[in-house]
């Protein structure tokens, strides 16, 4: 059975920082691009970083220059650093694998930015 089991997600006052993980199992984890989405209440999801298998990335627009992606393949492992959070950085962030055809997500872990 394919797991992806974020952690790190919390209240964080604005300004502050969190480090987000994603530990994958039962797959080949470094040959898949993995990434992390965030959904608001009422809100679509929405991609925040990206990074391939190459370890190529990319970011949305909102958070370039304050979140980093990283991956360790020794440890079947994404991450993602958080840094100068804001209110509306707050949502349910997801973990997803993706290859091909083959794509697997995370159950979320909730991130609160709020004084």
């Amino acid at each position: 059975q394919v797991q992806l089991v974020e952690s790190g997600g919390g209240l964080v006052q604005p300004g502050g920082s969190l480090r987000l993980s994603c530990v994958a199992s039962r797959i080949t984890f470094s040959v898949y691009t993995m990434e992390w989405y965030r959904q608001a209440p009422g809100k679509q999801r929405e991609l925040v970083a990206r990074i391939r298998s190459d370890s190529n990335t990319n970011y949305a627009d909102s958070v370039k220059g304050r979140f980093t992606i990283s991956r360790d393949n020794t440890k079947d492992t994404v991450h993602l650093q958080m840094n100068s959070l804001k209110p509306e950085d707050t949502a349910v962030y997801y973990c997803h694998a993706d290859r091909v055809i083959l794509d697997y997500w995370g159950k979320g872990t909730l991130v609160t930015v709020s004084s």
